[in-house]
């Protein structure tokens, strides 16, 4: 038999070419990759850097604005004067006897006795409070404090009754202590440009508190120190007690506390506005520009009220509502370095 011949319609199909991808276009590839990677990269790297930014300017803003909150407000709160209870008589007074010596007590709202309550917490010998009630209402000064007999001693014009009321009203003439006085000199242990001292009843809870604020530019902090009024020393500036940290000096160098100072009847200094202005930086270094980034805040019109009050009321013929700070804060507290 012959042998069939295959005609092109019968003849097994091609294959295709299996061969790869050409050096060429394998290198085009790689190329490509490597600049859509490194844009991307890019593009994290220069988003970290921002959000670096934005997380050292939010701490600096949230310091500083942190602290001067609280300086607006104990400023604000400096030379009040309250009593820590409500307190009566708990004995007779008899007038014109000279010093005289009298118990007294702490009561609630309806006038009944606190037990376990002593009514003379806060009270200092220098103090003048308000005894009695209309007509034999007067203003004496306490010449001593028995905390543990829970007594007061005075010179009384004017006779008591047992539960006749104990007041105190005015203000602190010192509760921004001044920087000078009238004619330009030092003020002995004042304020100063870079420490401020405060005192009175700063939290409004009866308790009388001694406060320094100290701008320490060099040391990079803004230290907040605060003491009971009898408190023997002041603690030292550590690092508890620093309240804002990178602190660096204002762009015009000027002083962090500066203050507005009026005089009254006897020429004595009040302190009647402050103008406070503080300038921090970032804790490090901007990633973009390589420096650190700086804020300054300034408060210009921070008015200790209870001064101010304390000053009308001595400019208006009542120095029986101007009170002095305690001897222990003269002697312990202002006259220690």
């Amino acid at each position: 038999m012959k042998p069939q011949t295959q005609t092109p319609s019968t003849r097994a199909p091609r294959l295709h070419s299996e061969a790869g991808y050409t050096l060429l276009e394998l290198l085009v590839s790689v190329a490509i990759l490597t600049i859509v990677s490194g844009t991307a990269l890019d593009g994290v790297f220069r988003l970290s850097k921002v959000s670096l930014t934005v997380s050292n300017r939010t701490e600096m803003h949230s310091g500083v604005r942190n602290a001067t909150e609280l300086l607006q407000q104990e400023v604000g709160q400096a030379g009040r004067i309250a009593l820590l209870h409500r307190v009566q008589l708990n004995g007779n007074v008899t007038a014109g006897v000279g010093v005289a010596t009298v118990a007294v007590k702490a009561v609630d709202d309806d006038g009944n006795a606190l037990a376990n309550v002593n009514p003379t917490d806060g009270m200092f010998a220098g103090e003048k409070l308000v005894v009695g009630a209309d007509s034999v209402a007067e203003t004496v000064t306490l010449t001593a404090v028995d905390t543990s007999n829970k007594t007061i001693s005075a010179v009384f014009l004017n006779s008591h009754a047992p539960d006749a009321p104990v007041n105190v009203y005015g203000g602190f003439r010192l509760g921004v202590v001044p920087k000078t006085n009238e004619n330009g000199s030092a003020y002995t242990n004042g304020s100063t440009g870079s420490v401020m001292k405060l005192f009175g009843d700063i939290d409004s809870d009866g308790k009388l508190q001694y406060l320094e604020y100290t701008c320490d530019t060099a040391g990079g902090n803004l230290y907040r120190r605060t003491m009971p009024y009898n408190a023997s020393a002041k603690p030292a500036n550590t690092v508890d007690k620093a309240l804002l940290n990178n602190i660096t000096a204002n762009p015009d160098n000027s002083d962090c506390f500066r203050y507005e100072q009026q005089y009254g009847p006897n020429h004595d200094p009040y302190v009647v506005d402050v103008a406070i202005t503080l300038t921090v930086r970032t804790p490090d270094k901007d990633p973009v520009t390589g420096l650190y980034q700086t804020e300054t805040k300034a408060l210009l019109n921070v008015s200790p009220r209870n001064v101010y009050n304390t000053l009308w009321l001595a400019n208006h013929g009542i120095p029986s509502r101007v009170q002095e700070l305690p001897l222990n804060v003269t002697n312990s507290l202002l006259g220690l370095p």
